[in-house]
């Protein structure tokens, strides 16, 4: 998950998965409605502690992986990151123009 909409995506799924309400989970993490309804929805950013609290009361803990170990957690369907990393660009540089560049 490397934006806002995937995480409040995931949230709502295993809130979904619970069996509780949104208000159960609203008041167990000590938010505001409208606190909870902008996290749930998406659309705003949040504060990290937000984030633990919800997490928290869901079950859930936050971890902060390298990308090539999240890429690997990854579906075999999902796209690439947009950003290229060093080794993607010298590998591009190495095949030269219209050329495939080397597995490793």
């Amino acid at each position: 998950m490397n934006t806002i909409p995937e995480v409040s995506a995931e949230l709502r799924r295993v809130l979904k998965q619970s069996g509780r309400t949104g208000q159960s989970l609203r008041e167990a993490a000590g938010l505001s409605r409208q606190t909870f309804s902008n996290v749930m929805g998406g659309t705003s950013d949040f504060k990290l502690s937000t984030l633990l609290a919800l997490a928290d009361r869901l079950g859930l803990e936050l971890l902060l992986l390298p990308k090539g170990a999240a890429r690997g957690l990854q579906s075999s369907d999902a796209t690439p990151p947009v950003v290229e990393t060093v080794v993607d660009l010298a590998r591009k540089r190495a095949a030269g123009p219209g050329g495939q560049g080397q597995e490793p």
